[in-house]
């Protein structure tokens, strides 16, 4: 351990969302490991649910202190409109964040071992970083999905001054954007701030996205959470992008990943009672939701399947009660297979017997498959979901999508068909093992990863 390690604090905060708060986590304990004192900042909101799902995460508060701050918000309710607790955090968070800063700067005079001379934030919360400039505290920007979605995010303003997209983020023509001749083109369907279910929260999202490549400009790098050989392409038009991962805990520290719900452990014993890759693992992530109808579909898709599989459905997984079908359901499928409302994830694809993974793309579910050589079956909600299954079935080809009708609604018969070409797939299951070794390699000893991060590890402590 450095010496002057021990001379570092490094605040770190994410946005308030399960698939921000996880990332940043790893990254916390890959700092924290160098001997870099840690302060965690979350909403009150989320530090509760935190706290709540992993007992003893506080136990560790010598290497990470956990810290709360208002969001402004006074009921989950007011949470879930996406209006509101945008113009909340704006309006609220910066202060309360300077209010700790400086209250952390005035307990720790005359020791050094406790100021505050680092900040790093996530980039969609980069509010943080203006107010870290402001005090003027070193700080890093964090940028949690993949590298292909920051190259188009920062690209924004050239797409409205060209009028690829209109102000409110529209496609104003269905056409491939090009936005480097050193990058594929994207689709105008793949926008990565895209919420087709909910006008307002698209709205809401690409108000948020808009203001990032501002943020940007208050830090020189850009810590992503991706790996170099993965996405050369995109990290080469991002002056200061840094990849670092796949972050990812070692074992010992898979109970401090900092989720928001409650994990459901047994699947794992479940998971031990099959032969290698015979099960099919089903999970959307924490935000997607689904009708009645699509619940519906799904469930008797795997139902009509008849193989193993471990389904992950969270209590408001659905935007209606379906309570008596799920009960009738359960008992039918009871003897190949099993339902969770949250299950340790990064376990459940490292386990043998995993096939392949049916995902809303999230960019944490994505990096995780890749690191274990999961193929992936892939219906996107919102967001970069979207660009993520085109980087994973176009262009790293590790899985297939599956497609919905007219009324948006992914039939059965779809995913029976998809889930049974992936699995009979040899190129697929060669390009998951491909990706596999290159992601082990690029945190191993040596590997791109390890070293942009010991190299801003070494930096920061400087």
């Amino acid at each position: 351990m450095s010496t002057m390690a021990k001379l570092k604090h490094v605040l770190v905060i994410p946005s308030p969302a399960q698939g921000h708060v996880t990332p940043l986590l790893k990254l916390s304990h890959c700092i924290a490991d160098y001997g870099v004192k840690v302060t965690f900042v979350n909403t009150e909101s989320i530090h509760a649910q935190v706290m709540a799902a992993n007992p003893g995460l506080d136990d560790e508060s010598h290497r990470i202190k956990f810290v709360a701050i208002p969001d402004g918000l006074e009921t989950d309710e007011e949470r879930r409109d996406s209006t509101k607790m945008v113009d909340s955090v704006l309006r609220v968070m910066p202060g309360h964040l300077q209010e700790l800063l400086e209250q952390v700067k005035q307990q720790s005079k005359g020791n050094e071992d406790e100021q505050i001379n680092f900040v790093i934030a996530d980039l969609t919360a980069g509010w943080a970083l203006e107010v870290a400039e402001r005090m003027g505290i070193e700080r890093a920007g964090f940028w949690p999905a993949s590298v292909s979605t920051l190259a188009l995010t920062l690209h924004i303003p050239k797409l409205i001054e060209d009028g690829v997209i209109d102000n409110k983020g529209c496609a104003l023509k269905n056409d491939l954007i090009t936005i480097s001749k050193d990058l594929p083109p994207y689709k105008s369907n793949d926008l990565t701030w895209s919420c087709p279910q909910d006008p307002t929260m698209q709205k809401d999202f690409f108000r948020c996205t808009s203001a990032i490549p501002g943020y940007s400009k208050h830090s020189t790098s850009v810590l992503c959470n991706s790996f170099h050989e993965l996405e050369a392409s995109a990290c080469s038009v991002i002056p200061g992008a840094l990849p670092i991962g796949p972050l990812i805990v070692s074992a010992s520290l898979f109970h401090l990943r900092g989720s928001l719900w409650s994990e459901d452990a047994t699947c794992l014993n479940w998971l031990d009672q099959h032969p290698a890759q015979s099960v099919i693992y089903v999970a959307f992530g924490s935000t997607t939701v689904f009708s009645q109808e699509q619940f519906y579909e799904l469930a008797l898709s795997l139902e009509q399947i008849g193989r193993p599989f471990l389904w992950v459905v969270r209590p408001d997984l659905t935007d209606g009660l379906v309570t008596e079908f799920h009960d009738r359901f359960l008992q039918r499928v009871r003897n190949y297979g099993k339902v969770v409302q949250w299950a340790p994830q990064e376990e459940v694809l490292a386990h043998p017997s995993v096939a392949c993974f049916f995902t809303h793309c999230g960019w944490n579910s994505t990096l995780e498959a890749l690191s274990n050589g999961v193929p992936l079956l892939c219906r996107p909600y919102f967001g970069d979901q979207f660009l993520d299954r085109s980087l994973i079935c176009d262009v790293w080809r590790v899985g297939l999508v599956v497609v919905s009708d007219e009324n948006g609604v992914t039939r059965r018969h779809e995913v029976r068909t998809k889930i049974l070409a992936v699995l009979g797939s040899d190129e697929i299951r060669a390009n998951c093992l491909r990706l596999k070794e290159m992601a082990r390699k690029s945190v191993g000893k040596g590997g791109s990863s390890l070293k942009n991060l010991q190299g801003f590890i070494k930096d920061m402590i400087a």
